[in-house]
């Protein structure tokens, strides 16, 4: 069996890994994977948005299944293409990837469907929206309505940040036209929890719960980015709250999602907020979250390709999702300046001593022309360590994320802490 993952970041890297498991796959291929993917698929030099490219040489190749891992190809019908041609594959369709492609769609959805959420309004005036702000309680958050790579989301704390982050977004277009249209809601407290769901669009089967660490320095501070490290299981996330969770969110979104005609397929991610008032959902994300997955996958028991076979054919019900109950960290290695400016193309050692004990997930690598392995990107790599206590997998993952060295290298010395401090509360 042929199977194609499309991107080239931690997330499709931990997605190989996981899919190389199956003694059916034949051959794996990415589009366009990195350093790390290239010792386990074959790499094929396409943009991850090339929706048309990557359609005609799945079907040139007799791909049998295609992973699509990224927001950008889902949001642009990438599986609705490989679909027209016969070729299956894991993922939401256009119609149905809107729920992360759209922040007004997804506000919207919940608010028809009772689906518990923060207090927000939607604004394609820039003169409207600062009008609201001049009145609006402080701290609020200011979101850009499209995709922007997970950095269109501000929490402001005064009046001036508000209106300094509409500005961003809607004078400067510093998300392109994602920030055309905004969405202003209440700044929510608690513990916030990811969860990333299986669905065929008629049951759901949640993965393990994740921690995200979102800022760029230690002790939460610094400016935001894709994630500089996760822990799994998320502490603060209860049985009563994964049920309360099941009842009043995911079960209502798939429904919600149906009655819309828009059937969700894939991996829903779930971003929620452990509320004085209970759960909400902060956000949705139409895929694998990146660096969720890089502790979700390890911690996964069961065959995560016919997983993903099965929501596409409909059969999740009848098939197993199942967890080991021990625990997973990754810390993040980035490069220094990262989420701002960086310098690439520096020669990256220590992979294999930490690989010994620890799983090392490749996001911003590639080979030079010597054959090194070289950073490529802002976030380079994920370090992973498991064990069956959430002390021994953080020990595990900066034991073995110590041992590697390149240039300008930066991660944070913190991650996990918070979960550990939600253990003794």
């Amino acid at each position: 069996m042929k199977v194609l993952i499309v991107g080239g970041g931690g997330r499709e890297h931990t997605i190989a890994m996981k899919i190389a498991e199956n003694p059916q796959v034949t051959k794996l291929y990415a589009a366009p994977g990195n350093g790390g993917m290239a010792a386990l698929c074959e790499c094929v030099p396409f943009k991850a948005t090339d929706v048309a490219g990557i359609t005609a040489w799945a079907k040139e190749n007799a791909i049998d299944f295609v992973v699509v891992a990224p927001d950008d190809p889902l949001c642009l019908g990438m599986v609705d293409a490989l679909a027209e041609v016969g070729i299956p594959a894991f993922g939401p369709n256009k119609a149905a990837a809107i729920i992360e492609g759209s922040k007004v769609f997804s506000k919207n959805l919940m608010k028809k469907y009772g689906i518990p959420t923060a207090a927000y309004e939607t604004f394609e005036d820039y003169d409207a929206a600062v009008a609201y702000l001049q009145t609006a309680d402080m701290p609020i958050v200011v979101k850009a309505d499209g995709l922007a790579l997970g950095k269109g989301v501000l929490i402001c704390n005064t009046r001036e940040e508000a209106i300094e982050a509409v500005d961003s977004m809607m004078k400067d277009e510093k998300f392109g036209a994602s920030g055309k249209s905004v969405v202003i809601e209440e700044f929510l407290t608690g513990p916030e929890v990811s969860v990333l769901a299986f669905t065929d669009g008629k049951v759901v089967k949640p993965m393990v719960s994740s921690m995200d660490h979102k800022r760029a320095l230690d002790h939460d501070e610094g400016l935001n980015t894709g994630g500089m490290g996760t822990i799994a299981p998320n502490p603060c996330y209860t049985p009563e709250l994964a049920e309360r969770c099941m009842q009043e969110i995911f079960l209502p979104t798939i429904n919600a999602m149906n009655a819309e005609g828009r059937t969700f397929k894939g991996c829903l991610y779930f971003g929620l907020m452990m509320t004085p008032k209970g759960p909400k959902v902060i956000e949705y994300n139409c895929r694998f979250g990146d660096p969720e997955t890089q502790v979700v996958l390890p911690l996964l028991k069961s065959d995560l390709l016919t997983i993903m076979q099965a929501t596409v054919n409909g059969t999740l019900a009848d098939t197993e999702v199942e967890f080991d109950n021990g625990a997973a960290c990754c810390v993040v290695i980035a490069s220094g300046g990262y989420p701002v400016s960086y310098k690439s193309g520096y020669v990256i050692s220590g992979l294999e001593a930490a690989g010994e004990n620890a799983l090392v997930i490749h996001a911003g690598t590639k080979l030079n022309e010597n054959g090194d392995i070289v950073t490529a990107g802002g976030r380079v790599l994920g370090v992973v360590g498991r064990c069956k206590c959430l002390p021994g997998a953080i020990s595990k993952a900066y034991e073995a994320a110590k041992k590697i060295s390149f240039t300008d290298l930066h991660m944070r010395s913190d991650i996990g802490q918070r979960g550990l401090a939600a253990m003794t509360d």
